[in-house]
């Protein structure tokens, strides 16, 4: 497997037309979008690595920090709106990233021979980089902030403004948020330390946990700041067990004010206290939008973010054609960008005859739905996440219908193969995290807004005895929930020893005296009918019906309208 890096999500129209080539001629035929705003090559032959490696460097991309125990990719909301904040949210991002980036050049000398093809970084970069005044730098060494043994683990950083949590900005080592004046002018950063997913099964010194607040910074000071976090985790994380080398680890041993007095030692400053924020909000960015500069973008959802068949073929075609460039979003998504409004219609309906739908087509179990690859391409996976989601968001759906759920209504829903958490199922509002062969530990209590941390409800649920803890879920929850109340907001309320008990004493729901689904069905004779076609296809009657009106609904708007 590679894994390119792409701070932001950017993807230039060069560099995604040769992803989808490589795919085809040195990888198993599909690109896979990250939850990190990359791309995935699988497959790959350790002979043609030098042939991939030198093609991506020479198509504006990068590999260079996509894994190791040093920064990754810097995420930024990936919708491309010319505002000052979104700008400078992803200018800051790809600051950052070329700060941490590796400095000794063995990387171009590897994959193309030692020419150096990358553009020139800003000049504030290179000043935070070299500056030692307060004691930061190792002196005459190619790698002045990571020296030779670089980090103690891997090391994520955010980048988002007030509002956009599209990043799930508080499961990062580090989070930086815009703060702007009230004419909209960015004033600096409020930064949050302290976030990492992985844990190990069983052992429960390790835990996901979210980052918490350290301080405010101005914007001029924003490097300097983030290399003095880096630094104090490279000074003081633990390299004597991985399990415990993130920085979360650190900052919960230490508690957060030693930690921001140890920074505030490399940053040379005090920091100060955060600005208050307005509530935070999941944006996918799905559908079209305005970008604010005449042109429009459009947000697609891919299922697990695996590309191939002739969707990839239709969006190769359609980002040629247009000469498109690209952002990949955290959700595994991904964003055509600046579109002439003239295009509109025939990118519409290009993508439509692919299987790119309007995301109202979209079953809304899916479009917050992720699954980390798991088998058969991670070595770490236990069970399956990526294979197993799309019959486990259908048996969910079937769920949703039998206990009377509203097909508009969704839960966050998150699969991974293994307990590291790739795909952050301990934000879901229902985690599922591979145990145990066909086997899955179920996380209950994350947020739709991504701002609270789920808890493990139940162990060792086989993947055919889902439906036995699903059922009396969703069903006290269409029953017993408050206003508006999210899924993960009613288990935490009931309080897990409740919902266990629900679970335990559960024998069915109560069966209304008409299965039929009047507004669907006009008579039952229709129903059976149906539902005897869906039963061929492994699909309940509604969902059939629901499927053909979406797709009749979806092929007359593209043909006639907008």
């Amino acid at each position: 497997m590679l894994r390119t890096k792409n701070p932001c999500g950017k993807v230039p129209n060069k560099l995604y037309l040769a992803m989808d080539d490589l795919a085809d001629e040195f990888g198993i035929g599909t690109l896979r979008l990250t939850t990190r705003q990359t791309f995935q090559l699988h497959g790959v032959l350790k002979k043609d690595l030098k042939t991939v490696m030198s093609t991506i460097i020479r198509s504006m991309g990068s590999t260079l920090g996509a894994c190791g125990d040093l920064n990754r990719n810097v995420l930024a909301p990936a919708a491309p709106f010319a505002r000052k904040d979104y700008l400078f949210a992803q200018e800051t991002a790809d600051n950052i990233a070329a700060l941490l980036t590796p400095q000794s050049g063995f990387y171009y000398d590897m994959w193309v021979d030692g020419e150096r093809l990358m553009s020139a970084e800003p000049p504030e970069v290179t000043r935070a980089r070299n500056d030692n005044s307060h004691g930061t730098n190792f002196l005459d060494s190619p790698e002045p902030i990571y020296g030779t043994q670089f980090l103690p683990r891997k090391f994520k950083v955010a980048v988002t403004v007030p509002t956009d949590n599209s990043v799930d900005i508080f499961t990062n080592d580090v989070g930086v948020v815009v703060v702007s004046d009230a004419n909209g002018e960015p004033l600096g950063f409020n930064i949050y330390v302290g976030g990492g997913m992985g844990r190990t099964h069983r052992l429960e010194t390790t835990f996901p946990r979210l980052s918490e607040s350290l301080g405010f910074v101005r914007k001029e000071d924003i490097l300097y700041a983030v290399k003095a976090i880096v630094v104090t985790q490279r000074e003081n994380g633990r390299r004597d067990d991985r399990k415990y080398s993130r920085m979360k680890y650190l900052i919960d041993s230490w508690g957060i004010e030693k930690f921001r007095s140890v920074v505030e030692q490399y940053y040379g400053k005090k920091f100060e206290p955060i600005h208050e924020l307005p509530e935070w909000e999941f944006k996918s960015y799905l559908g079209w939008h305005e970008q604010g500069d005449g042109g429009l973008f459009c947000g697609l959802h891919v299922d697990n973010g695996r590309i191939g068949g002739k969707m990839k073929k239709t969006l190769r075609e359609v980002i040629e054609k247009y000469n498109l460039d690209v952002r990949l979003t955290p959700n595994q998504n991904i964003i055509l960008c600046n579109i002439r409004s003239a295009w509109k219609r025939p990118i519409t309906t290009a993508l439509a005859q692919a299987g790119l739908l309007h995301p109202r087509y979209v079953d809304p179990l899916n479009l917050t739905a992720m699954a980390c690859p798991a088998l058969p391409l991670c070595p770490l996976a236990i069970t399956e996440a990526e294979r197993g989601i799309p019959d486990l968001l259908k048996r969910v759906r079937a769920v949703f219908e039998k206990v009377g759920l509203k097909y508009n209504e969704s839960v966050v829903i998150r699969v991974t193969g293994c307990p590291n958490g790739c795909a952050r199922p301990y934000m879901a509002e229902l985690g599922l995290v591979g145990d145990g062969p066909n086997s899955y530990q179920i996380w209950l209590g994350g947020t739709p807004n991504q701002t609270s941390l789920a808890r493990t409800f139940m162990n060792k649920v086989k993947i055919q005895d889902l439906e036995k803890v699903f059922e009396p879920l969703f069903y006290y929850w269409k029953r017993k929930r408050q206003t508006k109340e999210s899924f993960g907001n009613f288990t935490n309320r009931m309080g897990f020893e409740k919902l266990q008990e629900l679970v335990d004493k559960w024998e069915g729901p109560v069966m209304s005296p008409s299965r039929f689904n009047l507004k669907l069905f006009a008579d039952k004779e229709t129903y059976e009918a149906v539902d005897a076609l869906a039963k061929l296809q492994n699909k309940n009657a509604h969902q059939l019906a629901m499927e053909v009106i979406r797709n009749f609904v979806a092929a007359q708007q593209n043909g006639k309208g907008e």
